[in-house]
């Protein structure tokens, strides 16, 4: 009979121990999985985060560049205009534009024809050096509305 009782309480003893092994087990991977739940949460409020600074800076950046080629198409029309101002007698230029490449001609080699191109000269280089500077000016202003978007998005 103690043999019995000495075998059931090796038993219970086994028992208990594998009970609280289990339970001591069941318990770690429940805190190993509430860790890594708490984990791939970070990782998604990141990437959300990320998302929706990458959408607004694609926004900014394709309003930046809607305006810059509404910019070109608008100073395609401006040497034309510039040229008909200046045949018009609205607008006048500089003396030293207007005679920029003729004055290396002698006044007495010059012939007729060539004493009257200084003023269809100025005109005519007038328009697409007034178009060059536009369309520089206007590359310059996409240019730093890129960069005064991308430091603004960088300071929180």
């Amino acid at each position: 009979m103690i043999r019995l009782y000495a075998l059931l309480a090796a038993a219970a003893i086994a028992l208990s121990f594998w009970a609280g092994w289990s339970w001591r087990g069941d318990r770690a991977e429940g805190a190993e999985a509430r860790q890594q739940s708490g984990a791939s949460a970070a990782v998604v409020e990141q990437v959300n985060k990320a998302r929706v600074t990458e959408h607004t800076q694609a926004e900014t950046m394709a309003t930046i560049g809607a305006k810059h080629e509404e910019d070109r198409a608008a100073a395609e029309t401006v040497p034309a205009a510039v040229v008909a101002e200046l045949r018009a007698g609205t607008v006048r230029l500089r003396h030293d534009l207007a005679t920029c490449h003729t004055g290396r001609l002698s006044e007495a080699a010059a012939g007729a024809a060539q004493r009257d191109a200084p003023a269809d000269l100025g005109v005519t280089v007038a328009g697409p050096a007034i178009g060059i500077g536009r369309d520089a000016d206007d590359q310059l202003r996409a240019c730093q509305a890129v960069i005064a978007a991308d430091r603004a998005e960088v300071r929180p």
